[in-house]
């Protein structure tokens, strides 16, 4: 029996995606109801994105809200070890995501209303022949922080040299491939670029925004090759000779402690009075190990924002009138949460199979991942880990996605009997003392991992443990620092089952392509190590995920993209390499002094951060 409420916090980052522009996204809003089957995610406001202006020859983001006051510090926390890396084009992990996103801006960005694909550091573009042919403006007489101008030469040397080379993080090359072969970029002049794809590819426009490198600090080592190219920007580098594009430049970094970012006095926002964004003098992540960590930081006021969850919603809501801070209700996160068995039944290059042959069998037959499937309490976890604050998963596309497949999204209730047998019909029996076997004899025992100091994932850990000795499945649960995790999933390819998740679109499933994909970077489920080039040995659903992947890419009609996608969430419904767990409500409490806060469920609480400013008064 379940008996103990645990109480846990989660934070989750939504990227910035984008999404055809017929789709219009709801505001979210002060929450007057916390059941998943009634939530409001309205406002009486709306936020206005920034327009265009020319003056003295420079082509300025003018913003439209209102005017504040310069200065003062905003603290956010971020938990875990900290950024791996601030070189954005080789980060892997969020933070060190997010710190890039702060640093480097990118050609086109995201309407946090509409989901329509909107210029950045472009300043228009236009789409030719037939949607084979993209032409890009930059805006005229932005800078580096450094002093240095923005050009087209930036641009192409960002994709040509950087993601088309390879070097760094292959996510999004990967993603860019139109039947083998990868967009032509050239410039046109010293303001001007021209992208060229062989067909028309739907989710071209997002999957181009990456930022844009400086080619003046980073050539020499781009052509050095990646050992050197990824040893720049990194945590060790001098944060003097950063230079960067974004609202922010790096001021100092303390492992495990802090990272401070001040503005950017060239960045190529204003406000209506003309003068240059962002307000505020200094942006701060303070670091923690944990949950329960970021939630005292927040109690104190050591810090400005958090992600509420569980318990401690209702207290926040009950205590706000008489509080310092607002809490909003951004709808149903993006992240996906699940488990995962390694299907893996290859050898490595020792000629030692990466996962116990007794135990390829089970994870690769299909009863024994349904049957676990069907044992799982998704709404105990929901009730002892969110305290009832989220609903039941069961989709590889999260419960916000336009793309949601609805006949399956409801899923299934526990039902241990239908678990029983279906491990009878593979053959798996129970003894006297109800633990179960293989028909070879063997105790069904594995592993399962999560990154510690996630409260959230070790408490599902302990409760999924239990679920399984209920169909006499032995699990061991090992909670290990995240680093060594994300290593052996991805490198040694060496572990038995997971608890994990994964950030994604609400908008556009191709972003999820190097997990689904057969040779994708986080195909987890079925890896091959990085020198294994060999594909012949696929299993036939992950072929079949490969082909809609491939036409869906290529289909521009929303609706037929949306009945090939459904068909993918049906294939992994039905095989399960992931079993979905459940999505919890982005649910965000931050001080009243913060102004112009204009939270969106698709940008989140700070998508504006150079237009916010802080209320010195209170």
């Amino acid at each position: 029996m379940k008996k103990k409420i645990f109480i846990v916090l989660l934070v989750l980052f939504l990227p910035f995606l984008f999404v055809l522009s017929r789709i219009k996204l709801e505001q979210p809003s002060k929450i007057d109801n916390l059941s998943t089957d009634n939530i409001s995610i309205k406002n009486d406001y709306e936020y206005i994105n920034p327009s265009n202006e020319t003056i003295d020859g420079v082509d300025y983001l003018v913003s439209n809200l209102p005017v504040g006051s310069f200065g003062g510090t905003l603290v956010v926390t971020t938990i875990g070890e900290g950024p791996k890396t601030f070189n954005p084009w080789e980060s892997r992990d969020a933070t060190s995501s997010q710190i890039g996103e702060l640093l480097y801006d990118s050609l086109v960005t995201t309407d946090v209303i509409t989901g329509e694909v909107i210029p950045k550091l472009a300043k228009d573009f236009k789409i030719y022949n037939n949607g084979k042919t993209y032409i890009f403006k930059l805006r005229k007489g932005l800078k580096w922080s450094d002093g240095n101008d923005i050009t087209a030469d930036d641009v192409v040397f960002t994709f040509n040299d950087i993601i088309f080379k390879g070097l760094g993080n292959t996510s999004t090359r990967d993603s860019l491939y139109i039947d083998g072969e990868l967009p032509q970029v050239t410039k046109i002049n010293d303001y001007k670029v021209k992208f060229k794809i062989s067909k028309p590819f739907a989710p071209f426009l997002r999957m181009i925004s990456v930022p844009i490198a400086p080619e003046h600090v980073l050539k020499k080592y781009t052509d050095m090759g990646e050992e050197a190219f990824n040893l720049q920007l990194s945590t060790n580098s001098d944060l003097k000779t950063f230079v960067t594009s974004g609202a922010f430049i790096l001021e100092e970094y303390i492992p495990a402690q802090r990272i401070v970012l001040k503005r950017n006095p060239n960045y190529y926002m204003v406000n209506k009075n003309g003068n240059k964004l962002p307000y505020i003098d200094k942006y701060i992540f303070q670091i923690v190990q944990d949950q329960n960590t970021e939630l005292l930081k927040f109690q104190s006021k050591e810090s400005d924002v958090i992600n509420l969850n569980g318990y401690y919603v209702s207290k926040y809501i009950d205590n706000e009138l008489n509080s310092d801070y607002k809490v909003y209700n951004l709808g149903p996160t993006s992240s996906t949460l699940f488990l995962c068995f390694n299907l893996n039944n290859r050898k490595n290059d020792k000629g030692k199979f990466y996962v116990e042959e007794k135990k390829q069998k089970w994870f690769n037959d299909k009863n024994f991942r349904e049957a676990v499937d069907y044992a799982i309490d998704r709404d105990a976890i929901i009730f002892n880990v969110a305290s009832g604050v989220g609903a039941p998963l069961f989709t590889a596309e999260s419960l916000q996605s336009i793309f949601l497949n609805e006949n399956i999204a409801n899923g299934h209730k526990v039902d241990l009997n239908r678990s029983r047998q279906l491990l009878k019909d593979s053959g798996f029996y129970f003894d006297r003392n109800n633990i179960l076997h293989d028909k070879e004899g063997n105790v069904v025992e594995f592993d399962l991992l999560t990154n510690a100091g996630n409260l959230e994932r070790e408490i599902i850990g302990v409760m999924i443990k239990e679920d399984l000795s209920n169909i006499g499945i032995k699990v061991n649960f090992k909670p290990i620092e995240f680093n060594t995790l994300v290593n052996r999933i991805t490198n040694t390819l060496s572990w038995d089952a997971v608890v994990l998740g994964l950030t994604g679109s609400p908008l556009e499933p191709h972003s999820g392509k190097n997990v689904w994909y057969s040779n994708g970077a986080l195909h987890m489920f079925n890896k091959r190590n990085q020198n294994d080039n060999n594909y012949d040995d696929i299993l036939p659903f992950e072929k079949e995920l490969d082909n809609i992947f491939d036409e869906a890419s290529l289909e521009i009609n929303f609706e037929k993209r949306k009945e090939l996608y459904d068909k993918y969430q049906e294939i992994v419904y039905n095989e399960r390499p992931f079993i979905y767990l459940y999505s919890p409500l982005n649910i965000v409490a931050i001080r009243k002094k913060i102004k112009n806060i204009y939270p969106t469920s698709l940008g989140g609480i700070l998508h504006n951060l150079p237009e916010v400013y802080i209320d010195k008064t209170k």
